[in-house]
This record gives C-alpha cells, sequence and structure tokens, in this order.
C-alpha cells in the first residue's frame, strides 16, 4: 500500500503536464504547409480557451497538493500495513454492515446475517421492467 502511495501523488501532481504538452503540439502544427482546416482551428482556439480557463484551478490544485502531501505521506506511512491488515481479513466488505463508531470511540463492523446478504443478480425489477439504480 504505502509502496504505491508515492506513485499516486506523482500522478496527481503531474496532472497538468499533459495540458502544456497539447498546447505545445498546436504550436506545431501550426507551422505545417497545408495550413489546418476550419474545425481545427477552432478546436485549438476551444482548447486554448479551456486551457486559459483550467490554469488558475490547477495552479492551485497544484500548491494545494503540495500542502497536504506531508500530511498524506505521515497518514499513509501510520495507517497503511492496518488497511492491509484489514483488507487481508476482510475478503468481501459486501458481507458486512457499514463500519459504526461506538459510544467509546470503538469502530466495529458487524457481519451480516445470512438473510441479509445481497446475492449477485437480486435485482428488484419495477412493474415496467424497469431497475432502480
Amino acid at each position: 500500500m504505502t509502496k504505491h502511495m508515492p506513485l499516486i501523488l506523482l500522478l496527481a501532481l503531474a496532472a497538468p503536464l499533459p495540458i502544456a504538452a497539447i498546447a505545445q503540439a498546436t504550436t506545431d502544427e501550426e507551422a505545417t504547409e497545408d495550413g489546418p482546416t476550419l474545425m481545427e482551428r477552432g478546436a485549438r482556439i476551444f482548447m486554448r480557451g479551456l486551457m486559459s480557463e483550467m490554469e488558475p484551478a490547477l495552479r492551485d490544485l497544484h500548491e494545494s497538493f503540495e500542502e497536504v502531501e506531508p500530511a498524506i505521506r505521515s497518514f499513509v506511512q501510520e495507517m497503511g500495513p492496518a488497511v492491509v491488515d484489514l483488507l487481508e481479513t476482510v475478503k468481501d466488505f459486501r458481507g458486512y454492515h457499514p463500519p459504526e463508531i461506538l459510544p467509546n470511540g470503538d469502530i466495529i463492523m458487524r457481519k451480516k446475517l445470512p438473510g441479509e446478504m445481497e446475492t449477485p443478480g437480486e435485482t428488484e425489477v419495477g412493474p415496467d421492467g424497469e431497475v432502480e439504480l
């Protein structure tokens, strides 16, 4: 679990990079001899507008990730082994009720009784054959 967290953080922080690559690709394509079609020019204008609108939000997101990264790293280092143990113990979470916090602060997960278990394919069908999602 902890060995994958740096990769996840790296991907989250590198998310804005493809936008810069798209912008570079569009400026390189403008130099072609044939010239872009009207649709290509419209798509470029749209993408540039989208990038200029998204740039401040992505910059803020990047700064937010930088602020929270130490806390996330610490959380993963402390809780990672416990989560791995939980995943090894509980093979199928569908067999359990949602976690409950007791008044003393303990967290428990009650196992469902056989009658409470939902079997695959046990979907309620409405009067017109509709399935409630």
